[in-house]
């Protein structure tokens, strides 16, 4: 069975929270998951691309949650992350976006939320580094996770078969191996760490979770 990695999120619109954050994750992560919401999007509004930061040596992942990617390129570039993440039902057209950051070395996903069909963007599929099945609530911590969501990864696999495929939304200690087994290779974990008394305990043992070797 392939490697499952666990990415703790950040997921806030204080800059201070966020530093907490990152001080608290330093320890174990090396993979980060950080939510971005403009507002367009998601109700709320986090702190926007201009104020994020990371210690060196982590592998970002930015989930930009707005309706206008275009407005974002150009700072998204100057920070540059491993991957950013937009979503399928985005104003702009995605193509020419993902050829920008793919020139600047900067992978590119698309994020799948419950009512999109991945066979209604095959060409963002086709094009994209990453998808990232969401099952919870835009730009909120504490969802619950929606496992028959799971059907997509198959439906993603027949249309790009070497796409990484990442879960958000609801993982936490009694699913991630549900969601491992089911051929996830990110799992985006917010609450499950960000809140726990003992973050490091935390991600260790949903670690041990995907190495379960049985789905019960």
């Amino acid at each position: 069975m392939a490697i499952t990695t666990i990415a703790p999120t950040i997921l806030t619109n204080n800059p201070t929270e966020y530093k907490t954050l990152v001080q608290r994750y330093y320890p174990f992560a090396r993979r980060v998951h950080i939510d971005i919401s403009d507002g367009t999007l998601a109700q709320n509004v986090t702190i926007n691309e201009t104020a994020v930061w990371w210690p060196k040596g982590w592998q970002v992942d930015i989930h930009m949650m707005t309706l206008s990617p275009a407005q974002h390129i150009e700072n998204l570039i100057k920070l540059h992350p491993s991957l950013v993440i937009f979503h399928a039902e985005a104003n702009d057209d995605l193509l020419p976006i993902f050829e920008q950051l793919k020139q600047n070395n900067i992978k590119c996903g698309v994020a799948i939320v419950k009512n999109v069909y991945p066979g209604n963007i095959k060409q963002l599929l086709n094009a994209a580094d990453y998808a990232l099945i969401f099952s919870g609530t835009l730009g909120q911590y504490g969802g619950e996770a929606d496992l028959l969501l799971l059907e997509k990864v198959a439906l993603i696999r027949d249309i790009h078969k070497t796409i990484e495929i990442g879960w958000d939304g609801g993982a936490n200690l009694n699913n991630t191996h549900i969601i491992t087994h089911a051929g996830v290779d990110v799992i985006n974990v917010g609450s499950a760490i960000s809140r726990s008394e003992d973050p490091t305990a935390a991600f260790n043992a949903l670690n041990s979770a995907t190495e379960k070797e049985s789905v019960l």
